[in-house]
């Protein structure tokens, strides 16, 4: 690229961020990037401003003048000398700053070894200039970007440890008894781990389910105070009345079904007069 572009901006043609809600951070490597280069940095970003893998300098919001090493050459210069192109290779990279929403999801298993599915929702901040290298340092891009679904994988086996270490030793049936105990166990190895990166967690929501549907509802079913009998044949009768069969009711209350009634009477057949022979 040649040397034509003065303003370092986070922000696109179309005024759109690059960093958006899912990018952690962007690398900007550009040849053109030369002393007196305007870098503009917007309030909710960092900037890191890099050469040949050497940190120079962190920028907090507001516009800046470019120092660089090759300061004796102007931009027109360089480009006359290096046809084009600066010799001197920078990386400009913004660090999201807002508070970001993560969602990690998996399978523990229950005391009787059933698969509970969880779901995990957190925040996540850069909240200084410190932890931005820190995060740049410790957090390998994806390409030219870090963003939550990184963050996320990162993240996955040490929220599935926080949780099967209660899960695991629970019966099926009081895991949520145990849901507070659960979330703080998340939030502090989650938070231990993020801190490595520079990452600050916020808050943590996390819901532990049974995987399979029908677990769902017969546990919802007991929590209306049935009992666990009368809970499976309430599930049949539900099934059977989303099939349309009559016997429905009796499925729920647990009697048998009859088709028909009872005789009213008797009644002779066809021929019979009912009299005693030779009458």
């Amino acid at each position: 690229m040649a040397i034509t572009r003065q303003v370092i901006t986070s922000l696109q043609r179309d005024g759109t961020d690059m960093l958006g809600t899912k990018g952690l951070a962007v690398k900007i490597a550009d040849e053109s990037i030369v002393s007196g280069s305007l870098l503009t940095v917007e309030s909710n970003h960092f900037c890191v401003l890099k050469s040949r893998g050497a940190v120079l300098n962190v920028y907090e919001t507001g516009q800046y003048a470019l120092t660089t090493p090759d300061k004796p050459l102007l931009g027109s210069i360089a480009q006359g000398f290096f046809g084009g192109s600066s010799p001197w290779v920078f990386e400009v990279i913004y660090v999201n700053r807002s508070k970001l929403l993560i969602r990690n999801q998996g399978v523990a298993t229950s005391a009787e070894m059933a698969e509970m599915a969880y779901q995990v929702d957190y925040y996540i901040h850069i909240d200084s200039k410190e932890a931005a290298l820190d995060l740049i340092t410790h957090m390998p891009f994806n390409g030219n970007f870090i963003d939550t679904q990184e963050v996320a994988e990162y993240a996955g086996p040490a929220i599935e440890q926080a949780i099967n270490q209660i899960v695991q030793v629970t019966k099926m049936e009081s895991i949520n008894e145990h849901i507070t105990e659960i979330r703080d166990s998340v939030k502090m190895h989650l938070s231990d781990f993020l801190r490595t990166f520079g990452i600050l967690l916020n808050d943590v929501k996390v819901l532990i389910v049974p995987k399979d549907e029908r677990m769902r509802e017969l546990i919802s079913l007991q929590a209306i105070g049935l009992t666990p009998i009368e809970a499976v044949r309430y599930y049949l009768a539900l099934r059977m009345a989303e099939k349309g069969l009559v016997s429905a009711p009796n499925a729920a209350a647990g009697v048998p079904f009859q088709i028909g009634g009872s005789a009213a009477g008797v009644y002779p057949l066809a021929g019979d007069t009912g009299l005693p022979t030779g009458a």
